[in-house]
């Protein structure tokens, strides 16, 4: 897969809904009517991080749900590629990039969102093919106004910012024309996820799904 290929379609990922939910699932039980309430509160595309054991297992479950996306985040080597796409990660999302990460991707036909925090960073990923992105940390990296700011010199990139988004600053990024949505772990809080209240974070995600893009 080409860069750009990658970038169409996560492009059409990332128009699907204003918000991917990005989730770290600990518990495999907590996959299925997790991903059933995001998808039926108006969130199909789901990035579940690789960041516990049960990760991979998770995506399996999730890539059952009718209606839902699911890609796998926090792909660091070659080899989180190759697991992610074994266990039905349909994309991928990376907190930064490498040569060896971006081949790997490329190789594995997983489109996917390359991570840039800096104008130098997303530079370079444009120059390889890569049209859209993911801007993280957000908030970190100066949040909205900073996004906007690097989209002055580079209008042609498109971004999912990640990173101490939530409802609150949510809108301030949806409004810059250079973003087409946003990541954020707020519509699947912990303490509810443990909690097995799938009707609340199902209210939380229709509650980002109308979400006003600019």
């Amino acid at each position: 897969m080409t860069p750009q290929d990658a970038s169409k379609e996560t492009e059409a990922l990332c128009r699907r809904a204003p918000v991917v939910p990005v989730l770290v699932v600990e518990d495999v039980a907590h996959a299925r009517p997790l991903a059933e309430a995001l998808v039926a509160g108006g969130l199909p595309a789901l990035e579940v991080t690789l960041r516990t054991p049960a990760a991979l297992d998770v995506i399996r479950e999730m890539a059952k749900v009718e209606g839902g996306i699911v890609g796998a985040g926090t792909l660091l080597t070659p080899a989180d590629v190759q697991a992610a796409k074994a266990a039905g990660a349909r994309f991928g999302v990376t907190p930064g990039c490498t040569d060896r990460l971006l081949d790997a991707v490329e190789a594995a036909d997983l489109p996917t969102l390359p991570g840039a925090a800096t104008t130098t960073e997303a530079l370079r990923l444009l120059e390889r093919g890569y049209t859209v992105q993911k801007f993280f940390p957000a908030e970190a990296n100066g949040g909205a106004k900073a996004l906007g700011s690097i989209g002055a010199p580079l209008p042609q990139i498109k971004f999912c910012p990640t990173g101490g988004v939530s409802l609150k600053n949510a809108p301030d990024y949806l409004s810059l024309s250079n973003v087409l949505c946003c990541g954020g772990s707020w519509v699947a809080p912990k303490n509810l996820v443990q909690a097995g209240d799938w009707k609340a974070i199902e209210e939380l995600a229709r509650e980002a799904a109308a979400l006003a893009r600019g």
